[in-house]
């Protein structure tokens, strides 16, 4: 598991430039942690990383918005609204656990606890058999303080 420390907004922004730069094709990121953590500003650094120039902006009320015209195609989904697992698998979102493009789920806590990341593996282990390139990376963002965030990543394997 790594870490960082952002110190502002901009540099939470940065980190998700870098990884949008080298992210490849089905790759699912579930973001964690509480309101105003930065999920949206690193999704909206990704997005940049990526090629995207449209504005980023979170999916609370949608639940997925997708953004084109970048070197791959960007799922940005948002489970704020969706309090149980049930309403998850009700929304319809399991397509986006084999992306073609990035997935980047924030609340992800919300569908890739215990029962549903065991499911997302499998899914990946599928996609992989099939010749794509899977991969689910978790990423736990920790308020320090006004300005500061702890954030910490795992990259899983299928």
């Amino acid at each position: 598991m790594a870490t960082t420390i952002s110190h502002s907004p901009a540099e939470t922004a940065a980190l998700g430039e870098q990884w949008g730069r080298t992210a490849p094709s089905g790759l699912v990121i579930g973001l964690c942690g509480d309101l105003g953590a930065g999920k949206t500003q690193f999704v909206k650094g990704l997005a940049r990383g990526m090629g995207i120039e449209a504005l980023v902006q979170s999916p609370t009320f949608a639940l997925v918005k997708i953004y084109t015209g970048g070197r791959l195609t960007l799922f940005h989904l948002d489970l704020y609204r969706l309090d149980t697992q049930e309403q998850i698998v009700a929304a319809g979102l399991d397509e986006y656990l084999q992306p073609e493009g990035v997935t980047v789920i924030e609340w992800a806590e919300r569908w890739l606890g215990e029962g549903r990341r065991k499911n997302a593996e499998c899914r990946m282990q599928n996609a992989e058999a099939a010749g794509q390139v899977p991969g689910l990376r978790e990423v736990h963002f920790e308020v320090l303080s006004e300005t500061e965030r702890r954030i910490t990543y795992e990259d899983l394997e299928a």
